[in-house]
């Protein structure tokens, strides 16, 4: 949980939060997430989205569109000595994150957006918030 707010260097290198470093395992895998930012997950968490994926049906077009924009991009990268993981540049590109990022912790996973994206985003989420709530009141507990 929380955010906090990194640059992207030159390499396009970001360094992972110690918080969210000390539950995670040195290799990552990186991936386009939904809203517009990058999605981390553990290889243990990977592995269960590919088993979720795997029941649904490949002959619906949807399906395959899904599967496509989450693996097309995705790639496994290694946290390094300094905490630092290497973006490729193809999802810095799909998340539009040039130098200024945030990075997010979600319950079960962690998001990097580019900060006036993320900025945007929580600020329209904030004002329906309250409405959000209440419609998810049957879901929620």
């Amino acid at each position: 949980m929380g955010e906090y707010k990194h640059n992207i260097d030159s390499k396009g290198r970001i360094i992972v939060p110690a918080k969210f470093r000390e539950q995670l395992e040195n290799s990552l895998i990186l991936t386009r997430g939904l809203d517009g930012c990058i999605t981390i997950y553990s290889h243990a968490q990977w592995a269960e989205i590919y088993e979720q994926l795997k029941k649904l049906p490949s002959t619906k077009k949807e399906t395959r569109m899904y599967i496509h924009m989450l693996t097309a991009k995705a790639a496994e990268v290694d946290i390094d000595r300094q905490g630092r993981i290497l973006i490729p540049s193809s999802l810095l590109e799909v998340a539009k994150i040039e130098k200024e990022s945030v990075v997010v912790g979600s319950f079960d996973h962690i998001q990097i957006w580019s900060l006036e994206q993320w900025e945007a985003y929580y600020e329209n989420a904030s004002e329906s918030f309250e409405d959000i709530a209440e419609s998810l009141t049957d879901f929620l507990i």
